[in-house]
């Protein structure tokens, strides 16, 4: 598309662009290709990748009697969705308020948030090597 000597507005994607005087040559871009070139996709290996990694180091930290909580986390979660999914009666309450758990204060409250702190640049990098075919 060439654009000659006018004002004109177009959003293309997620910008704003105007020209005035100017031509402007744009060329279309296939996201999906490009999501698909990088297994960017939902349920593709770099996703596959983001949530075993995220449910692999939040155990440790994932307050623990009997192991049930761990292993519903396991169970539960669709490997590629995109969400991690712990199915039991008290997920919720141990997730959210306090108590005094088994080896805290390694284990407790927010065990994903707190993975996420100690952890993002590391599964950051795992998933960008995925992506770069790695």
């Amino acid at each position: 598309m060439i654009i000659q000597n006018v004002p004109f507005y177009r959003i293309l994607r997620w910008c704003w662009i105007r020209t005035d005087f100017f031509r402007l040559k744009a060329a279309s871009i296939d996201e999906d290709k490009i999501i698909h070139s990088r297994n960017l996709e939902p349920f593709g290996e770099v996703q596959r990748f983001i949530d075993s990694e995220c449910l692999r180091l939040s155990a440790p930290l994932v307050p623990k009697d009997n192991n049930i909580l761990i292993e519903s986390g396991n169970a539960h979660t669709k490997i590629g969705s995109g969400k991690l999914e712990y199915r039991t009666v008290y997920a919720r309450r141990w997730y959210y308020m306090p108590a005094c758990f088994q080896e805290a204060p390694e284990r407790g409250n927010y065990w994903f948030e707190r993975m996420k702190q100690q952890y993002k640049d590391q599964i950051l990098a795992g998933a960008q090597r995925k992506a770069n075919g790695g």
